[in-house]
């Protein structure tokens, strides 16, 4: 039973890092690809690495109860 449940979080919390970087891209007037990439923005890096790590405590905080 706690094997499904952890299975469940990985897919719902791989799911919601997809949707936040697709959103972002979305969002932003330039390719988040091109600019990470291509162009190797350390600063953009910087700041998905902390929305991505602002999503983890969020699904941390909601898998502990």
């Amino acid at each position: 039973m706690e094997l499904g449940s952890a299975v469940v979080y990985v897919v719902v919390g791989l799911a919601l890092f997809g949707a936040a970087y697709l959103i972002i891209d979305k969002v932003t007037p330039f390719s988040l690809r091109k600019e990470l990439l291509e162009d190797r923005n350390q600063a953009l890096a910087i700041v998905l690495g902390s929305v991505f790590l602002s999503i983890a405590l969020i699904l941390a905080a909601a898998i502990r109860g």
